[in-house]
This record gives C-alpha cells, structure tokens and sequence, in this order.
C-alpha cells in the first residue's frame, strides 16, 4: 500500500524506517521514494523532483538515441508454418493442462 506524505515525514521515515499515520498508528517505510519521479527519497532529498522537467527517465532515456526494436526474424527459404495448440491460460481446463 502507498501513502502519501510530506517531506518532514518522508525524511523521518527514510531515516528511522517507520513514522506515526494520522490515526496514530506506527507504519513501517518499507520504501520511500518520490511519487513524481519515482526514484528513492535518500536521492532526491535536496533536489527538484525530476517529473517536473520530463519523465525521460521513466522510459529508457531519450527516444531518438535509443537503439531500435529488431525486426522479426525471417524464416528460411522452403520452411512451412504449422500452427500449434491453442490453450486456454485461464479456468480449470488451464490448471488441468498445467497438472499433466
């Protein structure tokens, strides 16, 4: 579960590893990090949320400079195709075939 909290409790909590909810009830901080940028509260304590600017580092870094997806491989010359078996992933008939 993720709870939203201002910096002076963000700060505790980073340190301590747990702070006070409203209701008065001790929380463990598992992890605390920045909901804009998504990085860790311990690296980005004193400076501007990096979201603010762009999200870039959120998808991979600049898209331009980016290597490109392969394309899909070719199959060679005379092979043929043949269509496997369908299943069904979901239901009994899935837990079914994963027990066999």
């Amino acid at each position: 579960a993720e709870l939203p909290v201002s910096s002076d409790i963000a700060r505790y909590a980073d340190f301590r590893g747990s702070f006070l909810a409203k209701a008065q009830q001790r929380v463990t901080a598992l992890e605390v990090y920045c909901k804009g940028c998504r990085r860790p509260y311990e690296d980005v304590a004193d400076e501007k949320c990096a979201a603010v600017v762009d999200n870039r580092h959120l998808i991979g870094g600049d898209q331009r400079v980016r290597a490109k997806r392969l394309p899909a491989p070719v199959a060679p010359a005379g092979a043929r195709l043949v269509p496997g078996h369908t299943y069904s992933r979901r239901g009994v008939e899935a837990y079914v075939q994963r027990m066999v």
